[in-house]
């Protein structure tokens, strides 16, 4: 069933599906709401709405807001029903599609707080997803999880596992939703719950209000420059903060027609995200981390002319966050694409975190990839030496805070720094979350009087943010930091290895000595070619940070990821310790 022009329902073929207007009648609003509830109830006046393609970019479901409102009240009767009460937590696999989307906002209409958790990735294994939902679902302590039927039986394994009641989402879509009063919900009640992609062992749940939801959304379409011709396309996962607030419940509380594809369908076919772009006729939003730009660039290497095949001369805000920027894999993009018009200015980066809702920092429109050029030793903390060569890396400007958000720049010991001084990154304003769910230690070690401690180290610059790197990622030897970034893209510049074939962290030697160790993920099979490789990584990560490293050549895909696909030292260099990770034997 969609839905007409007036909002009435009628029966289409499959044939005639249309995707939602990228144009409407209804006055925009930019998510001026007191709840996600009040943004919906506005959105389903109008036409727009989302819509969901195939792995060949194939519309298969049109699904305007309208539909989205009507769908999620009759789940939000059916919660009731069930004896869902206010501030329940219901925890929701997030596949991208419409069943998540009505349950995310039923539960919400019905006071409760949904609580997305990720879909099984392709590395690791049934019992590595098992375990990780064992411990969210410990963590959100859900009366209920709802999962698709395609993997039930991982869920239902992990819902027994924790005591908690666990249906999919088929069965509970049968269920009946008899009428029944709806809660109001408050501005300052909490809306959701997100978890940190990177909190598999230790997982802190979000709490984020619905005014601190609104507030960032409208910050984030007003950095934007929002107009009435925009359209955004998705292929990110609606588990992780910039796919569910970026590019799902933005394009509610700002009126936006989007087009999905999953991010499964992304990995196997990166250049239907390119294809469903050329085909939007207005203007194109579309985010993505550097690992995506990165895979179509790479793509394109071996195929003909980009212009023969895209059109992407209307794509007007190429985003870019979620992990650390990296300016020549952005050119590469550009030097893959510019002849099918897509343009290098079109590159907005940014920087956030789901503890700040989303964005903390955009690029103003138009302005694309700046970078500066610190000196390492600027960046470990350091002086230079004047019997040492300087080099530099170029640091990506991360653009402005977005409205009403301030950060600074602080000394360990919380002293403010002046401009250009790299220190610790803070941020306060209304979208930072309330704190950790039933955590209070954890959101004690990470704010005061209303600013958060991102972990990320960074300098401000005439009004604008670069990030340098994660303070917890910082490798320390005789004294001297060293970012694992620049290490990882030393033996990057090397033939043969890409962006996450590298993991840089410090061990300690028997001795006591703290001393980096390098984890490879290495194609060959021929001994002599590893012992050649090993030997020429050793001598590049010399030549590049002056320091002898560990190297370790392991097999591919064994690197883990978190859910939304970056590379996890932590959970790398844990695996490399207990021995779970097996490297190569040393040739003799």
């Amino acid at each position: 069933m969609v839905l007409d022009e007036t909002g009435s329902l009628e029966t289409v073929e499959l044939a005639a599906l249309a995707p939602t207007p990228t144009q409407d009648r209804l006055p925009r609003r930019f998510a001026d709401f007191e709840t996600l509830g009040a943004a919906l109830d506005y959105a389903a006046q109008g036409v727009r709405g989302l819509n969901f393609h195939d792995a060949r970019g194939k519309l298969v479901r049109p699904y305007r807001f309208a539909e989205l409102r009507a769908d999620a009240l009759e789940q939000a009767r059916r919660l009731i029903a069930a004896g869902i009460q206010p501030q329940d937590r219901i925890a929701l696999i997030a596949e991208t599609g419409p069943e998540f989307a009505s349950l995310f906002f039923g539960v919400i209409y019905a006071g409760a707080w949904p609580v997305p958790l990720p879909l099984p990735t392709s590395f690791g294994g049934a019992q590595s997803y098992i375990d990780q939902l064992r411990v969210q679902l410990e963590s959100c302590d859900p009366t209920l999880l709802i999962y698709p039927p395609e993997i039930g039986s991982m869920c239902a394994e992990a819902a027994r596992l924790t005591e908690v009641a666990a249906t999919d989402w088929d069965a509970f879509s049968a269920k009946p939703a008899p009428e029944a009063p709806l809660p109001q919900a408050k501005p300052d009640d909490i809306a959701y719950l997100q978890y940190s992609s990177g909190s598999t062992r230790f997982p802190h749940g979000v709490a984020i209000t619905h005014h601190a939801l609104l507030n960032n959304l409208a910050a984030h379409s007003h950095g934007m420059e929002l107009v009435d011709a925009d359209r955004c396309i998705s292929w990110l996962p609606w588990y992780h903060d910039m796919g569910l607030v970026g590019c799902f419940l933005s394009p509610v509380a700002n009126q936006v027609s989007t087009d999905y594809m999953k991010t499964e369908d992304f990995a196997r076919r990166p250049l239907a995200w390119l294809d469903l772009i050329s085909r939007n006729e207005g203007n194109s939003i579309s985010y993505s981390p550097t690992f995506g730009y990165d895979i179509c660039a790479r793509r394109m290497s071996s195929q003909t002319k980009a212009s023969e095949r895209f059109d992407l001369a209307r794509w007007r805000i190429a985003g870019n966050g979620a992990d650390m920027i990296r300016p020549d894999v952005m050119q590469r993009f550009v030097d893959a694409f510019a002849d099918a018009g897509f343009k290098a200015t079109a590159f907005m980066p940014s920087y956030g975190l789901a503890e700040a809702t989303l964005a903390v920092s955009i690029m103003p429109p138009g302005e694309g990839i700046v970078v500066e050029l610190v000196e390492e030793t600027q960046l470990s903390g350091g002086t230079a030496r004047a019997d040492r060569p300087q080099r530099y890396r170029a640091v990506v400007n991360c653009g402005k805070p977005v409205r009403d958000m301030a950060v600074e720049i602080r000394e360990e010991d919380g002293t403010p720094l002046p401009e250009k001084a790299i220190g610790k990154v803070w941020c306060k304003g209304p979208s930072v979350m309330v704190g950790y769910f039933r955590d209070e230690a954890a959101t004690e070690a990470c704010m005061s009087d209303g600013w958060l401690d991102t972990g990320d180290m960074g300098y401000m610059s005439d009004g604008y943010i670069y990030i340098v790197g994660r303070a917890k990622d910082m490798i320390i030897v005789n004294g001297k930091n060293h970012w694992p970034q620049d290490i990882e893209w030393a033996v990057e510049q090397l033939p043969g290895f890409k962006q996450g074939d590298i993991a840089a962290f410090a061990i300690t030697t028997p001795g006591g000595e703290e001393t980096p160790a390098v984890l490879v993920q290495c194609r060959t099979s021929d001994e002599q070619e590893r012992l050649r490789l090993r030997e020429e990584i050793r001598e590049r990560v010399r030549s590049v940070t002056g320091m002898n490293c560990v190297i370790e050549l392991v097999p591919p895909r064994t690197l883990p990821r978190t859910s939304s696909g970056k590379l996890s030292r932590a959970k790398a260099r844990n695996l490399y310790l207990n021995g779970e990770i097996k490297p190569y034997a040393v040739a003799a």
